[in-house]
C-alpha cells in the first residue's frame, strides 16, 4: 500500500509534457534557422562542436531528474504492516444549551461562543476517549454521536447555533435522558456527562433523570454560564444586533443563571459544578478530573504503519543531475577526430 503525504506536488508533473513540447519546438526552430543560414552539408564545418545527440541526452536527464524530485517532494510512503490497536478511554457526552438566552453577552463574546470555544479546546486534548455532543433547548438532539474522530467532532461543533433546536426552553432533563439512551453499554467503559447551560427555566423530570444516571454509574459535571443578577438577551438580524428581547409589556427580558439545579444534579451524581467565567477554562478543570477516571478498552482498530520512501527517488535524481552537470553540449573531441579521419579517407 502506497500513499503520498504531499499530494499537491504530483500536480506539478503536468508541467513535464509542457517542457518536452517547448524543447521539441525550440530544437526544430533552431534547425530551421541553421538551414536558412547555410546548407546542411556545411553544418559540420561551420558548427563542428554542435551535438544534437548530447542536447537530447542532457534534456532527458533533466526531465527524468525533475520527475523523480517531484515524486520525492510528494513524500511517498509505503505501508509495511497492519496492526490491531486497542482503543482505551472513557465515553463523554457534552450537553450544550443552545436556547436564545445563551446569546447573552455577560460572558464574552457570548455564553454560547464561550462554550463552543471551551469544547473545541477539550476535543483537542482528548486522547483515545470517545466524545459526543447533544444540543438542547426546549428539546434535545444528538449533534455528534460518540466518536473518537475529533476532526469530525470539531466540524459539527462549528455548525452549532441557537437555531439548532427550534423549540424554546431549557430541557436539561430531556438532554440527560437522551445522553443516557445514547451511551453504548456493550462495553464496560466509564461514562460521564458534562452539562453546559445557564440553567434557566429547566423543564422535565430532573429527579428521574438523576436517579437513572446514578443507577448506571454515570458521573455528571456542569458548567453554569451567565450572571445570577441577570443580563438582557440580544436580538440579531443578518449578524447585526438590532435590540434586546422584550416581554409582552415591552420590558427588556433578563436572563439569569440558575445555579441551584446544576449544583443539585452534580452533587447527586458524584460530579462537580463550575461557574463559567470570562477568563477561566472550566472544561480544562473537568478534563483533569476525567483524566483520573480509570480507562477501559472499548474496541480495536486496524492501523497501517507507513515508512518514508522518498529517498528512493531523491538519490537517483541527484545522481542524474550530477551526470548532467559533467556532460557538455558539445561533441566529444574523439568524435570530432573520428569524423575528420573518415573525411580524410574519402
Amino acid at each position: 500500500m502506497i500513499r503520498f503525504v504531499n499530494v499537491e506536488f504530483l500536480y506539478a508533473l503536468f508541467i513535464i509534457p509542457f517542457l518536452i513540447v517547448i524543447y521539441i519546438y525550440l530544437q526544430k526552430n533552431l534547425d530551421n534557422i541553421l538551414e536558412k543560414f547555410a546548407d546542411t552539408k556545411l553544418h559540420n564545418i561551420l558548427f563542428p562542436f554542435r551535438s544534437k545527440t548530447k542536447s537530447h541526452i542532457k534534456f532527458s536527464l533533466f526531465i527524468v531528474s525533475l520527475l523523480l524530485i517531484l515524486i520525492a517532494l510528494a513524500k511517498p510512503q509505503i505501508g509495511t504492516k497492519i496492526e490491531e490497536v486497542k482503543q482505551i478511554g472513557i465515553d463523554v457526552y457534552i450537553l450544550l444549551d443552545v436556547s436564545k438566552s445563551m446569546l447573552a453577552e455577560d460572558i464574552k463574546p457570548s455564553r454560547l461562543e464561550k462554550a463552543k470555544y471551551e469544547i473545541s479546546k477539550l476535543i483537542q486534548r482528548l486522547k483515545g476517549d470517545r466524545i459526543g455532543l447533544i444540543v438542547f433547548a426546549g428539546d434535545a438532539y444528538v449533534q455528534i454521536p460518540l466518536t473518537s474522530d475529533y476532526s469530525a467532532a470539531n466540524l459539527f461543533l462549528n455548525a452549532v447555533d441557537v437555531n439548532s433546536v427550534p423549540q424554546p426552553g431549557t430541557a436539561i432533563a430531556s438532554a440527560i435522558q437522551l445522553a443516557l439512551k445514547s451511551f453504548r453499554y456493550d462495553t464496560n467503559t466509564k461514562k460521564a456527562i458534562v452539562i453546559i447551560t445557564d440553567g434557566e427555566d429547566h423543564e422535565g423530570d430532573i429527579d428521574a433523570a438523576i436517579e437513572e444516571a446514578n443507577s448506571k454509574g454515570i458521573v455528571i459535571y456542569a458548567i453554569g454560564l451567565g450572571s445570577p443578577a441577570g443580563t438582557p438577551i440580544p436580538i440579531y438580524d443578518n449578524g447585526n444586533k438590532i435590540g434586546y428581547k422584550k416581554d409582552n409589556q415591552g420590558n427588556i427580558v433578563l436572563t439569569k443563571l440558575d445555579e441551584n439545579i446544576l449544583r443539585e444534579i452534580t452533587s447527586k451524581c458524584n460530579g462537580k459544578y463550575y461557574r463559567g467565567t470570562n477568563t477561566e477554562d472550566e472544561l480544562d478543570a473537568i478534563y483533569n478530573d476525567l483524566a483520573k477516571i480509570e480507562k477501559s478498552e472499548f474496541g480495536s482498530k486496524r492501523i497501517t504503519e507507513y515508512e518514508d520512501r522518498f529517498y528512493y527517488f531523491l538519490f537517483p535524481a541527484i545522481i542524474l543531475l550530477i551526470v548532467d552537470f559533467f556532460i557538455t553540449s558539445n561533441k566529444s573531441l574523439w568524435m570530432i577526430r573520428y569524423r575528420k579521419f573518415r573525411e580524410d579517407e574519402k
